[in-house]
């Protein structure tokens, strides 16, 4: 991640020179290969700044009636929130799941360069 400029931020999570919002798409993977390919088209794409792969995960959960237990891998996208839909069509296409997990998280307040950041790096997938 880049080095901190500016410290200073009003709490809205706005990137620097945009009027939109940085948010996070949390997303599930049944393995590191398949989320690492994944998150490195969508960063690729410019679609995400950046993906935290986290292997290891344990999910229990209902799937079709049944009680299900497996290992996997936690994602988080951080992108701008007007890319969070096509961000998660790409999972919807690409992804292993039927019906993968996908989740929007607004950002609430966070460093002012690492927004701006994130807002640099999304920047050609937003039309900017």
């Amino acid at each position: 991640m880049p080095e901190s400029e500016g410290r200073a931020n009003d709490g809205s999570a706005r990137p620097v020179g945009t009027g939109e919002s940085v948010a996070f798409v949390y997303a599930t993977f049944p393995e590191l290969a398949v989320a690492e390919v994944i998150a490195g088209d969508l960063v690729s794409a410019g679609l995400a700044a950046c993906a935290n792969l986290t292997p290891g995960m344990r999910s229990i959960y209902r799937w079709q009636g049944t009680i299900e237990r497996s290992e996997e891998v936690a994602a988080l996208f951080k992108t701008r929130r007007s890319l969070a839909p096509r961000l998660i069509g790409w999972l919807r296409v690409a992804h292993p799941y039927v019906n993968p997990a996908a989740v929007v998280l607004p950002a609430i307040g966070g460093s002012e360069a690492f927004l701006a950041w994130i807002a640099a790096e999304t920047e050609r997938a937003s039309g900017g």
